[in-house]
């Protein structure tokens, strides 16, 4: 057996079964759940009518779907936002800043990370009950008179009520990330910026961010692509959709369709605008987030 040959089979031996995992636990259900979108199934009985693209043109007019497009990308714009500025802010605070306890911040940030989302969305709903929550408890100290708001009742809070806790479950791992980058630059370039005499402000802009550029684009892009794919969790948890589908996102809405009113090939449907989406989306934030890589010698 020649040395090339005995290097394919190696290489092989890696990648077909690899291959094969991933064509049974992803490609297989992707071009079944895009079958399925074809048909009219309840998904528990043995007969499927087959619909051609209604489900689709049932989409485009349904308007709980739009409400749940423009709730999902509140919910990517509101987290990118609020987790890549506060891990930032405290990956530099510990490394940089030199603050005390740096150890301790970087096991507390992380906890909400180690925490499972049904017990992350069951303390929050906790904290938002209108009658013995925390929240309005604390706000009633600043009050004339005791608060007893629904934050989750009400349509206007609702969806920001949603976006706070999943913030706060979402910072630690990205904190621990951009740590990690921020320890692995040279402190010499550090302290040639500090003879030339940039404060701490200019160090940021100019050597701390670019040479962690990569990271917070990964982190935006995943960030994004849990969030389409995964809100509907807390959704589900938290306000099941409501106040009058003022929450609804495609996820939670997939569900109520395919497993509350056994309509599986709308469903179906729902999923393959929640791949479209996502594949689009992260195509263009890929396009957006491009720059030249910033290396040090």
């Amino acid at each position: 057996m020649s040395r090339q040959l005995q290097r394919k089979l190696f290489i092989a031996a890696f990648l077909v079964p690899t291959f094969l995992f991933f064509s049974v636990f992803v490609l297989y259900p992707v071009a079944k759940g895009a079958h399925i979108s074809l048909f009219d199934w309840s998904g528990s009985s043995e007969h499927m009518t087959y619909v051609g693209l209604d489900n689709f043109k049932e989409i485009v007019r349904d308007p709980i779907v739009w409400k749940a497009i423009g709730n999902d990308y509140f919910l990517v714009l509101g987290k990118t936002i609020g987790i890549v500025l506060l891990a930032t802010f405290f990956a530099v605070a510990v490394t940089r800043l030199r603050i005390r306890g740096a150890s301790f911040f970087r096991i507390a940030f992380f906890i909400p990370n180690i925490i499972s989302i049904v017990v992350i969305g069951v303390l929050w709903r906790f904290v938002y009950n209108p009658s013995i929550g925390f929240l309005n408890s604390f706000l009633s100290l600043f009050a004339s008179e005791p608060v007893n708001r629904p934050w989750l009742g009400e349509e206007g809070t609702a969806l920001w009520s949603i976006l706070w806790p999943s913030i706060w479950a979402g910072i630690g791992f990205y904190f621990l990330l951009l740590v990690a980058a921020i320890m692995g630059i040279p402190a010499s370039l550090y302290e040639a910026a500090e003879i030339d005499g940039a404060k701490q402000g200019r160090q940021f802009w100019t050597i701390t961010l670019p040479l962690v550029w990569e990271q917070v684009k990964v982190s935006i892009l995943h960030i994004v692509m849990t969030t389409l794919n995964g809100s509907f969790v807390m959704v589900l948890l938290m306000t099941e959709g409501g106040p009058d589908n003022s929450t609804q996102v495609l996820g939670s809405y997939l569900y109520q369709m395919g497993f509350r009113q056994f309509h599986m090939g709308y469903a179906a449907a729902l999923g393959v605008v929640i791949l479209i989406v996502s594949l689009l989306t992260t195509l263009v934030l890929q396009r957006l987030l491009r720059r030249d890589t910033v290396e040090y010698s």
